[in-house]
């Protein structure tokens, strides 16, 4: 049985797969040279691929957002890491207004743009309301920008590989919350095709959708319920764009009820737009109205009991799931 690996772990070894495999993949960022990354998801790379490839560079997201913009336009496979995912907002003007759009305001004449922007994501560690935000739905509002945010060390290395063979920008979320946890390491090779969900639990009662920190979270959920005689199925999304509508669809026909469970503040969540296809397009399999669990609409408390009051629990999940099943 194969040996466990971290997930910051997990991380780290998708970047060094790819820069081995192309020796073109350069990664920019604070810290992410000899220091190995403030959360370790770069460490080992500065030493096996050297300075030239793993570049440290100045507190200046716009900065070197936009030197990793110019090296992709040259076709330069290039990954650009945030730390914070927090300090998006910091350079928003190349995310939301530049690199989504450069081929199209180029009129096809840069045909491809092999950008990865990584990001240490999420709550649930107390670091305060500006280091703490899931900006999944902050991104899902660009068109031009895939989604990805692994929940498992597997998926961390195997999506990283799509990521960065995919010639378009792609935001890589690596959840903060799940750095320490463990997993079975992906195997040689390991690629996981953006725009596939994976079925974690098999059920026929609910489907619950996750997403990176609330699939664990979901799973813990219908582990408890599955006790009392409910069984939850769950559904790890995997990514946002492309989004896998069909795994979902066939999940609720199966089971008639669906709830949705993002860590994102409710208000805009990216939950919204998953409830808003599957009420479309499979309204007539539902034996319940969609339910939406997710962050309260208000910054994430430093203090680690409010935290928790805050993000979506087990337990919500677990009430809601009754609630549901009695109406």
């Amino acid at each position: 049985m194969a040996e466990l690996i971290p997930y910051r772990q997990a991380v780290a070894e998708g970047i060094a797969r790819e820069m081995r495999r192309d020796p073109s993949v350069a990664i920019v960022g604070e810290d992410v040279g000899a220091a190995g990354h403030v959360f370790k998801i770069t460490a080992g790379l500065f030493e096996e691929f050297g300075a030239d490839r793993v570049r440290d560079t100045p507190i200046s997201e716009q900065g070197f957002l936009g030197m990793a913009m110019g090296a992709a336009m040259t076709g330069m496979p290039t990954i650009a890491d945030l730390m914070f995912a927090d300090f998006a907002a910091n350079g928003w003007p190349y995310i939301a207004n530049e690199i989504p759009k450069v081929r199209y305001m180029t009129g096809g004449q840069i045909k491809k743009l092999p950008l990865v922007i990584q990001f240490a994501n999420g709550g649930g560690l107390g670091f305060g309301a500006q280091h703490s935000q899931a900006i999944e739905s902050w991104l899902l509002t660009i068109p031009g920008i895939r989604i990805v945010a692994p929940s498992t060390p597997a998926d961390a290395t195997g999506l990283m590989a799509s990521a960065i063979r995919a010639g378009d920008p792609v935001a890589y979320l690596a959840h903060k919350a799940l750095l320490a946890t463990k997993g079975t390491p992906a195997p040689p090779d390991h690629v996981v095709p953006l725009g596939e969900a994976a079925i974690r639990r098999e059920g026929h009662d609910v489907t619950l959708v996750a997403l990176a920190w609330s699939v664990p979270l979901a799973l813990q959920a219908a582990e408890q319920l599955e006790a009392e005689g409910i069984s939850a199925e769950v559904i790890d999304l995997r990514c946002l764009n492309p989004l896998d509508t069909q795994t979902v669809k066939t999940s609720v026909a199966k089971t008639n009820r669906l709830v949705i469970v993002e860590e994102n503040p409710y208000q805009g969540g990216w939950g919204a737009t998953v409830a808003s296809l599957i009420g479309q397009e499979s309204f007539t399999d539902l034996d319940a109205p969609i339910t939406r669990i997710a962050a309260a609409n208000v910054p994430l408390p430093f203090a680690d009991i409010l935290e928790q009051q805050v993000l979506p629990s087990v337990a919500g999940v677990t009430d809601t799931v009754r609630q549901l099943l009695n109406t």
